[in-house]
């Protein structure tokens, strides 16, 4: 530091220096186990899912697919409008409050099986190690001098990294534009600008996300990683390298006796640093830049097994069992505690809540309004007639007929302009011009309230109610 600058210090003085270091690449070592073929069980279950959605018809349609363009959204044969935006608040509490209880309960599950940014680094890492080699090969490849070898290795990995992503950029738009559609485009050269621009944006993250930047998006990138802790406690479960049995580590023969070296159980192999793909060393301790992925678990336990020590020295467990060994809690100790029980119970009256909803759910939508230029009408008849548009919206997948009847005052009557039926086809939309009359008698002067009731004709269980004004004179 310049001794010129105002808040120099001298090396004796209690000013801190703070030292920012560049970035180093990780090369994360391969590693098997028991919790590794979990962590390959979600990728693929969670991959099924979000390539194969596109592809699922129901009914017809696509079964996954928000048509914004449109304003529809079609979930798994249901027919969404912008107007049942509850619906999205509601899977937004649900995701946010499950994500806290899960975080309460086992620390940071999510991040370390099923993140989309866990997901797709663990994809893009096969693919490396399949292309470069495991970790040792890796190293020397991109320390060798430039080569056509090296050019044509890194040139493959690239190549299947940006295919990868740019799929999955087409899949992520899939959701928005039909994939029939995309296809047709595609295979046309007749794609859309937004789609064309979105399908490379995405792409473009997830090839920069994934196969560059990796666990700096967890670190810098990731609010949850930053307040996360404030929902652990001592019970929460939390991956953890036991210093009572591993300190002082240090290395040792297989077969001498450990104890009498005055040695803990951890052999200083350092496996559990090689294989974590946040680049931290477990044995200092909880660290907001760990995922959560249990690599260094495996990669323990198979150490633990050569040497022929008790598995467990890193595990699955929490602060108060490791402060306590004899302190086993049960598991209805850990989900009565104040912040599970919160989330949960709010959890399930938002899943209640939202179930609830959905089978009153009416498949039929209708907005009454009123034609503005004339309020009432006397005819020759002498009846009084008001005029009203209605909105009718069929938001089933099936071809529907409709019976419109209205209510409130006597001797109402109805007509539909040109004798038009009240069909619509699925997820139709279409406005309708109806005349209510009555005898003058009837309706007192100024507003009188009435009630327009729709049904199907089909399914006496599909029916709604909306309430008008008819004007007297």
């Amino acid at each position: 530091m310049n001794s010129s600058t105002p808040n120099s210090a001298s090396p004796s003085s209690d000013a801190q220096i703070i030292h920012f270091h560049s970035h180093k690449k990780i090369y994360p070592h391969w590693v098997t186990g028991y919790f590794n073929n979990w962590r390959i069980f979600f990728v693929i279950a969670t991959q099924l899912f979000f390539y194969g959605m596109p592809w699922l018809e129901i009914n017809g349609r696509q079964a996954l697919l928000f048509d914004i363009a449109n304003s529809k959204f079609y979930i798994f044969g249901l027919v969404f409008l912008p107007q049942d935006f509850i619906y999205l608040m509601a899977l937004l509490l649900v995701s946010a409050f499950g994500l806290f209880v899960w975080t309460a309960i086992g620390g940071r599950l999510w991040c370390g099986y099923a993140c989309p940014q866990t997901v797709y680094t663990e994809i893009f890492l096969w693919i490396e190690k399949w292309t470069e080699g495991d970790r040792s090969a890796r190293i020397k490849l991109d320390q060798a001098p430039l080569s056509a070898r090296k050019v044509g290795i890194k040139t493959l990995k690239h190549s299947l990294w940006i295919a990868l992503s740019l799929f999955t950029g087409l899949t992520f738009v899939a959701y928005f534009t039909p994939m029939a559609e995309l296809q047709n485009g595609l295979a046309t050269l007749s794609i859309g600008p937004w789609d064309t621009f979105w399908i490379l944006f995405y792409g473009l993250a997830t090839y920069g996300n994934a196969g560059w930047l990796r666990e700096q998006v967890c670190q810098h990138m990731c609010p949850y990683s930053r307040f996360q802790s404030t929902m652990f406690d001592k019970d929460t479960l939390i991956i953890s390298y036991d210093s009572n049995r591993g300190e002082p580590r240090g290395a040792r023969s297989i077969g001498s006796d450990y104890q009498l070296q005055g040695l803990g159980e951890c052999v200083s192999c350092t496996m559990c640093v090689q294989v974590c793909p946040a680049g931290i060393d477990i044995r200092d301790g909880l660290q907001y830049e760990c995922i959560g992925c249990t690599a260094c678990i495996d990669a323990c336990d198979q150490v633990m097994d050569k040497v022929g020590y008790p598995r467990g020295l890193i595990r699955y467990t929490t602060a108060n069992e490791l402060e306590n060994p004899d302190h086993k809690a049960t598991l209805w100790s850990r989900l009565r505690r104040p912040q599970v029980a919160l989330f949960s119970v709010t959890l399930l009256l938002v899943i209640g809540a939202t179930i609830y909803s959905l089978q009153t759910h009416q498949p039929v939508k209708a907005n009454i309004v009123r034609e503005r230029n004339t309020l009432v009408r006397e005819l020759a008849t002498g009846e009084l007639e008001n005029v009203y548009r209605v909105q009718l919206q069929n938001t089933a997948e099936q071809r529907r007929s409709f019976t419109l009847q209205v209510s409130g005052l006597t001797g109402l009557s109805t007509e539909i302009d040109q004798d038009m039926k009240l069909i619509l086809a699925g997820t139709e939309s279409r406005d309708f011009i109806v005349r209510v009359k009555t005898a003058a008698h009837n309706a007192k002067a100024g507003a009188n309230p009435i009630q327009f009731t729709i049904s199907a004709n089909d399914d006496s269980g599909v029916q709604i109610s909306e309430d008008a004004t008819f004007f007297g004179k």
